[in-house]
């Protein structure tokens, strides 16, 4: 039986598809054939499913494999921006420019017979090293692959420390109206969003701009800590199993989050703090458009009980969740 927070929530109470039974698609390597790199409106569909269908999607990791064993050279194996390859897009019928289309992340597994996944240190790539768009003098730091042993239970980051497993998705996404954005900047759109919260027992609400929304994935992430601040996370390949619905009518500007405890605006901009703006000021829209909350009550509450999440810090535009409790919004 489902979680009642799940029967309550968004898309199940307004979800298209949610009454119906679910077909299941299996978006394997071998139907994906080859993945983007670019999410936008002019790259042929892979998949059409109806709202309310749900689909298994094989991604690749971050790196689409070329990084294999630690003594691997990240500058010599991968190239800017060829990073971060994106399963789709998927065509969800009916979508339309105005509409919502909700992917509830139902369950992470990952792939192989021998499952790792990879930390990197990148040349000019994280929070604490000069980059192409924060421009020092100083020498990049130095390039170290750490291969990570994972399963369902634990990340076995080293002798001394293993982690909990908690997947995420760090890149979700519908087409923007016109343009093609590289998979790894955030907008509004999606995109590169590295939120951990984004994972199995979460429902992403995204924007709708493109005939059928055009929903791109990829990116998984066996753990994450706030900002991914050394610029990769446990990057490693899954089988993510989402199912995807349609809400018809629903007028939002930036992505969402829903989950069993609270609920989440997210923005992404530079400076960090344009990003954090964006976010509390979609949520203190939408606890007045959807909650019942006088506009300036809702904003001097959020100065109460508001809580921010930092996805990334890393990208070349920063995302931050602001979220509040659901019970405020009773």
């Amino acid at each position: 039986m489902k979680s009642q927070w799940l029967q309550d929530s968004i898309m199940m109470t307004r979800g298209v598809g949610a009454r119906r039974e679910p077909r299941v698609h299996h978006l394997t390597e071998a139907l994906q054939s080859s993945y983007h790199y670019t999410i936008g409106p002019y790259s042929a569909p892979v998949l059409h499913v109806q709202p309310g269908d749900r689909v298994v999607v094989e991604t690749r990791d971050a790196f689409e494999g070329k990084i294999k064993e630690e003594s691997d050279k990240p500058s010599e194996l991968l190239t800017m921006p060829y990073l971060n390859p994106q399963n789709g897009p998927i065509i969800v019928e009916g979508a339309e420019k105005g509409d919502v289309i909700a992917v509830h992340i139902e369950k992470m597994s990952p792939r192989g017979a021998d499952p790792h996944g990879f930390c990197c240190l990148i040349p000019n790539f994280g929070a604490l090293t000069g980059t192409d768009y924060t421009a020092l003098l100083n020498e990049p730091l130095p390039e170290i692959v750490r291969k990570i042993k994972i399963d369902e239970e634990n990340v076995y980051w080293s002798r001394r420390h293993t982690l909990p497993y908690r997947p995420h998705i760090g890149t979700l996404s519908v087409s923007p109206e016109i343009d093609s954005i590289n998979a790894l900047t955030p907008d509004n759109h999606g995109g590169n969003m590295d939120v951990p919260d984004m994972g199995p027992g979460s429902i992403t609400y995204l924007p709708v701009r493109s005939p059928g929304g055009r929903l791109f994935i990829g990116d998984a992430h066996a753990c994450q800590g706030d900002g991914e601040v050394c610029g990769t996370a446990v990057e490693y390949a899954s089988t993510t199993t989402i199912r995807v619905d349609l809400i018809k009518q629903w007028k939002i500007d930036w992505p969402r989050l829903e989950n069993a405890d609270a609920v989440m605006s997210i923005g992404s901009a530079r400076p960090l703090e344009d990003a954090t703006r964006i976010a509390y000021r979609e949520l203190v829209r939408w606890m007045a458009a959807d909650y019942g909350f006088d506009q300036w009550d809702a904003y001097m509450l959020l100065s109460q009980c508001g809580k921010v999440r930092l996805g990334n810090f890393v990208d070349p535009k920063y995302t931050v969740g602001a979220m509040i409790s659901k019970h405020y919004l009773k």
